[in-house]
């Protein structure tokens, strides 16, 4: 019954479009749109009697602190800065533990980049005569064994498996990443180590410009006024 109902024709109804005299006030609304902006309209309505009636019931007695931590800027509350939180001793303590951290970090990074370049004999160090390929399986060290013997030359990268390519080509994108990370790191730790020394450093100091800087150089150059010591 399906396939026949489906055989007559329909005739196809087409929505009504905005009539000539009112294009002025956009496209006609249809019913799915008149059901959005309803369900929008409703929501914000009870939001707003929800609020009404926490307005009528309060109490007058209650108190919270951030009614003395808050201040209202244009009809909207704001929090009290917190730049004074923590004390000069703190803020130079959490400064030294988080170099702590980015210091242990970058020392890791270059033992693993140590470990890789090893492993795939970069050409920063000097080529061996032997090349070392690590096999993932016994069938995969057996055929190059069996490669090697039948050659009787040392097994070319273009004769292993293709396995052991990706696992290969992997590894020398994971050594260029972590290159790249140890020296963001190194950036990282040079820029928190001259924030911690100025923080430290007590004295009147400004930052020199391009043209007396006697070394150029992309970091900023500091000088501090000299003080008459008693």
């Amino acid at each position: 019954m399906s396939s026949l109902r489906n055989a007559i024709y329909r005739r196809t109804h087409k929505e009504r479009s905005q009539p000539h005299a009112r294009r002025k006030f956009g496209l006609l609304e249809k019913h799915k749109d008149y059901v959005v902006r309803a369900k929008a309209y409703h929501k914000k309505e009870e939001a707003l009697q929800k609020l009404k009636e926490k307005a009528a019931f309060r109490n007058p007695d209650e108190f919270y602190f951030k009614m003395i931590k808050t201040k209202t800027v244009d009809g909207v509350h704001k929090l009290e800065s917190e730049a004074n939180r923590y004390t000069q001793e703190e803020l130079t303590l959490m400064k030294t533990q988080d170099i702590g951290y980015i210091l242990q970090k970058l020392q890791s990074e270059r033992k693993k980049i140590e470990k890789l370049t090893a492993e795939l004999q970069s050409l920063d160090h000097q080529p061996s005569s032997r090349h070392v390929y690590y096999a993932e399986d016994r069938e995969d060290a057996k055929e190059m064994q069996l490669q090697t013997s039948k050659g009787g030359k040392a097994l070319v990268f273009e004769d292993l498996p293709d396995r052991i390519k990706r696992k290969t080509a992997a590894s020398y994108r994971e050594l260029e990443s972590r290159k790249s990370r140890v020296i963001e790191l190194e950036k990282l730790y040079m820029d928190m180590a001259l924030q911690k020394e100025l923080q430290q450093k007590k004295g009147r100091k400004r930052k020199l410009r391009e043209d007396e800087i006697v070394s150029p150089t992309s970091k900023p150059v500091y000088k501090w006024r000299p003080e008459r010591k008693r």
